[in-house]
């Protein structure tokens, strides 16, 4: 995960967008990317292009994981911390 990361940042940076990726852009980002992945699942009775699934899904995680960075979070720590609290709201069905 930490080579992943090291790679986006690096690629960010590597172009001069740092100062565009505020915690506020990035999440503006998040969302606007998610509706394109949306996009695939609009209709019912429609297959969804899964080489564009793939590729919005993508930069849904590039953003999601660059908001991480700036915000000095470790994404794997959050993930565990939020799938334990999942746990307790929504216990298995035995």
């Amino acid at each position: 995960m930490k080579k992943l990361l090291d790679d986006i940042i690096k690629f960010r940076d590597e172009r001069g967008w740092r100062n565009h990726d505020t915690p506020q852009s990035l999440a503006k980002s998040i969302i606007i990317e998610a509706a394109e992945l949306l996009e695939n699942y609009q209709w019912e009775d429609t297959s969804p292009n899964m080489v564009n699934v793939e590729e919005e899904l993508a930069d849904v995680l590039i953003y999601s994981l660059a908001m991480c960075s700036d915000l000095g979070m470790d994404p794997e720590e959050i993930i565990r911390k939020k799938l334990v609290k999942n746990e307790v709201k929504y216990p298995k069905n035995l």
